[in-house]
């Protein structure tokens, strides 16, 4: 089934967003928003969104960056297999990631949650999120924001879960009832092993089933196939580590 593009009204504005459906099978099926990573959306969003759609899931992939401009006018417009690519698309793109702060994340998060779960053929029940990169820290901010619908909570190479602000994803875990599954790139300066340590304490102190690993050798962005950090091995493995997470809290 090709995946849909829709608009939703969020807070700021119109934002698209793609909706990914289970190839086979009949509904309704349980919900999952996908928080993509600073790049933006583009085929690569696509294609990892259709994967988890095809396990029974029906996935919302916001443009979390509507404020800034339309998908197609903040995808990245070179290629971010080499180095010097990835580096050249992360200067466009990083800045984007500092204005979206947490007052301005919070309400379009009421507006994907809504959306999602009133949406053809979502079922009536939890749902799920996962998030990439930034999109890790805004699918943490989902699951304590609303801990009365989000039962499964994902981040992938991560950055800045665990900091000193007073708004950092990890203070907000009390709140939250899912459980949790964390894959973090090694060596990652935007989430060093004292962060990965930190998160790790306030999961055991709010009492949540989590997993909060390192994935040995995998870099940072390690899931993102177009471009120089895709790590096959680790991208598997978060995969699978993914589809247990939403099929033990989502179909249970």
């Amino acid at each position: 089934m090709p995946i849909e593009s829709i608009e939703i009204p969020a807070a700021d504005g119109t934002a698209e967003a793609l909706v990914a459906r289970p190839s086979t099978g009949t509904g309704p099926f349980p919900g999952v928003i996908f928080y993509m990573d600073a790049f933006g959306l583009r085929p690569r969003i696509e294609e990892m969104a259709q994967r988890i759609a095809d396990w029974g899931y029906v996935v919302l992939a916001p443009n979390v960056f509507y404020r800034e401009g339309t998908a197609d006018q903040l995808a990245p417009d070179g290629d971010m297999s080499t180095p010097e690519g990835r580096e050249a698309a992360g200067k466009a793109a990083f800045p984007r990631v500092g204005r979206l702060t947490s007052d301005k994340a919070l309400p379009d998060i009421d507006a994907w949650v809504s959306t999602l779960t009133g949406l053809d053929g979502v079922a009536s029940g939890p749902i799920g999120t996962t998030g990439y990169c930034m999109g890790a820290r805004l699918a943490v901010r989902t699951a304590t924001a609303h801990p009365e619908v989000i039962a499964a909570c994902g981040g992938f190479h991560g950055g800045g879960l665990a900091t000193d602000e007073p708004d950092s994803p990890h203070l907000g875990l009390g709140n939250a009832k899912a459980r949790f599954v964390f894959g973090h790139a090694d060596n990652d300066r935007s989430m060093a092993p004292d962060a990965v340590a930190r998160l790790g304490a306030a999961l055991r102190d709010a009492g949540l089933v989590a997993s909060n690993e390192i994935y040995e050798g995998a870099p940072h962005g390690y899931s993102m196939a177009d471009t120089s950090a895709f790590h096959p091995e680790a991208t598997e493995r978060h995969f699978q580590e993914l589809r247990t997470l939403l099929d033990g809290t989502l179909k249970a």
